[in-house]
C-alpha cells in the first residue's frame, strides 16, 4: 500500500509508520493508558491479539477468494464479486495488522489457511457466522485490550477492521437473502475497496472513505 503521510501517534511516536494516511478520531487519540506504566502482561496480550487478528484476516482473505471462485462455478457472478471484494479488503486488514506487529518488533509467522469450500449458500452462511463473531466478540475484545495497552497503532488497525467487518456482515446477509429469493441478479457487480482501511462500497466509490477519510480516487475497483 502507498504511504501518503506520516502520522504522529501518542506524542513522541512520529514517522516510521507504514500504514497509509488516515484521520484519527477522538476515540483513537485518547487511549485508557499511556504505554509507560502498562504491565508486560497487558502488552503481551495485545500483541497476541494482533497475531490472532493477522492470522484470521489472512485466512479470511484466502477463504473468500476460494468462495468467489465457487460462486462463479455455480453461476452466481454477483456473489462471486462480493467475495472477491471482501477478499481484497481482508488482505488490507491483514497487512495493517502485520505492520503493527513489525512496528513492535514482532515476527509474523507464515500462515497456511485451512478452510472448507461448500456450496455458495453454505459459504455465505459461514461468512456471516465469521463476521458476526468478529464484530460481536473478537474485535471488541481486542480493541479493549489494545486500549489498556495504550497501543495506538493496534487501536487504529483493529478499529479499521472492526468497522469494515460490520459492513461485510450486512453485505453477506443481503446476498444470502437474494440467493434464497432467487434474486441474485439484483446484487451489485462492482465494489470499491479503500486501500487504507479495507472499507468496502457497492457500485461507486465515495468522495472520501467514511472510516479513514482516504480520497475516493485511490480506491481499488473490483468489477467484471
Amino acid at each position: 500500500m502507498k504511504k501518503t503521510s506520516l502520522i504522529m501517534l501518542m506524542g513522541a511516536l512520529v514517522a516510521m509508520i507504514v500504514l497509509p494516511s488516515f484521520t484519527i478520531n477522538s476515540e483513537l487519540r485518547t487511549p485508557a493508558q499511556e504505554n509507560k506504566g502498562v504491565s508486560p502482561e497487558i502488552k503481551a496480550m495485545n500483541l497476541e491479539n494482533m497475531q490472532a487478528a493477522y492470522k484470521g484476516e489472512t485466512t479470511a482473505s484466502a477463504k473468500y477468494a476460494a468462495y468467489s471462485q465457487k460462486a462463479e462455478e455455480e453461476g452466481h457472478h454477483e456473489i462471486a464479486m462480493l467475495f472477491k471484494a471482501a477478499s481484497k479488503s481482508e488482505s488490507i486488514h491483514a497487512d495493517n495488522h502485520r505492520v503493527v506487529l513489525a512496528q513492535a518488533g514482532q515476527s509474523v509467522p507464515e500462515i497456511n489457511p485451512e478452510f472448507n469450500v461448500n456450496s455458495t449458500r453454505e459459504n455465505l452462511k459461514d461468512a456471516i457466522e465469521g463476521e458476526t463473531y468478529e464484530v460481536t466478540t473478537m474485535y471488541p475484545d481486542f480493541i479493549k485490550n489494545a486500549d489498556k495497552a495504550g497501543n495506538q497503532l493496534s487501536l487504529i488497525s483493529l478499529k479499521y477492521a472492526y468497522q469494515t467487518e460490520q459492513k461485510h456482515k450486512a453485505f453477506y446477509e443481503k446476498a444470502l437473502a437474494a440467493l434464497d429469493n432467487d434474486n441474485v441478479e439484483s446484487l451489485p457487480t462492482t465494489y470499491y475497496v479503500c486501500p487504507t482501511c479495507g472499507n468496502t462500497y457497492e457500485t461507486e466509490a465515495p468522495k472520501r472513505c467514511g472510516i479513514s477519510m482516504t480520497s475516493g480516487d485511490k480506491f481499488i475497483e473490483i468489477s467484471d
